[in-house]
């Protein structure tokens, strides 16, 4: 049995993505891994970063990101299945660049993959998730967040990267350009996982969080737009994350690799435990309109966590 990792990336480190973490924190389980490397700045350094690493393990593959024929996220898509098609594994482990996994989760991943690396029925493992917020004792667990997806898929040719690359689906016959044809695809057949993914998207300075949304917006929404919000001013104050004691503690212990990363950490002072709940942004998150904020009240204070009209991006199977 072999096993592949993969990732993609572009202005990672500039961006406060902990890339060399997430690679580190698989790389005693794959065989191989594959970095997807985008055209960074040239004051980007997340190359240099991988490199250290020193691994033989690691193959890093040139890119060049085009959001006009890629766009609404699905360049993160195409650039992820660029990674992808360079995989050898049985199995393909793939990590966003600012997800980790936890050392101690390690033989449960192996093992899974061995027992069912012949079962043609499972296309897919399934893993919890931990989204932190503001900082790295907070997490959201609100009705806009996901709590599990698919992170390891078998090598088959019919599987690609879907919409902005959160999850995969199958697609025949594909033409590689619309990520987000919903027609034609099928919902990977999957398994639990008992591990979990560590998401540290959004833990940053709040003045670099500002710089990550605006890149975010730019692959979403396109350049026009992005330009405008400027114009609008949108962009002007450092992020803000809303009352983080309003947000679930998170109770467990981070990853080692994580520990020098987050020794990094020292905006503190810049994080609100006062005040509204919701986050004072002009480009408001998801989970903090209005709708969405009743929707999460409902689930956690009548309905003991249930989601109402949770999308699934799978098809759970018992193995």
């Amino acid at each position: 049995m072999k096993i592949s990792g993969f990732t993609m990336g572009k202005n990672a480190l500039k961006l406060y993505y902990p890339m060399r973490q997430s690679i580190e924190s698989i790389l005693p389980l794959v065989d191989e891994f594959v970095v997807a490397l985008g055209d960074s700045d040239q004051d980007d350094t997340t190359r240099a970063e991988i490199e250290a690493i020193g691994s033989e393990k690691i193959r890093i593959v040139d890119t060049v990101w085009d959001i006009e024929k890629y766009p609404r996220g699905m360049e993160h898509a195409h650039q992820t299945d660029i990674a992808k098609s360079l995989c050898t594994g049985d199995w393909l482990f793939y990590l966003q660049s600012d997800e980790v996994v936890h050392e101690k989760d390690l033989d449960n991943i192996r093992e899974r993959c061995r027992e069912l690396v012949f079962d043609k029925e499972v296309e897919g493992l399934l893993f919890r998730y931990h989204h932190f917020w503001g900082d790295y004792e907070h997490v959201q667990d609100s009705h806009c967040w996901y709590r599990k997806e698919i992170r390891i898929i078998k090598n088959l040719p019919e599987i690609h990267s879907w919409e902005s690359a959160q999850s995969f689906r199958k697609i025949p016959g594909f033409d590689g350009l619309n990520y987000r044809q919903q027609e034609g695809t099928y919902k990977l057949k999957v398994a639990k996982v008992n591990a979990a993914i560590y998401h540290y998207g959004w833990v940053r300075p709040p003045s670099v969080m500002q710089s990550k949304i605006k890149a975010f917006s730019m692959n979403h929404r396109g350049r026009k737009s992005v330009e405008e919000q400027i114009t609008a001013h949108l962009f002007d104050r450092v992020f803000d994350y809303g009352n983080l004691s309003k947000l679930t503690c998170f109770q467990g212990i981070h990853p080692a690799v994580m520990k020098e990363w987050m020794a990094r950490f020292d905006w503190k002072e810049q994080l609100r435990f006062s005040g509204p709940a919701r986050s004072l942004n002009p480009i408001r998150p998801k989970h903090d309109k209005p709708k969405y904020r009743f929707i999460s009240w409902i689930e956690k204070n009548l309905l003991g966590g249930m989601r109402l009209g949770e999308f699934n991006n799978y098809i759970g199977i018992k193995r």
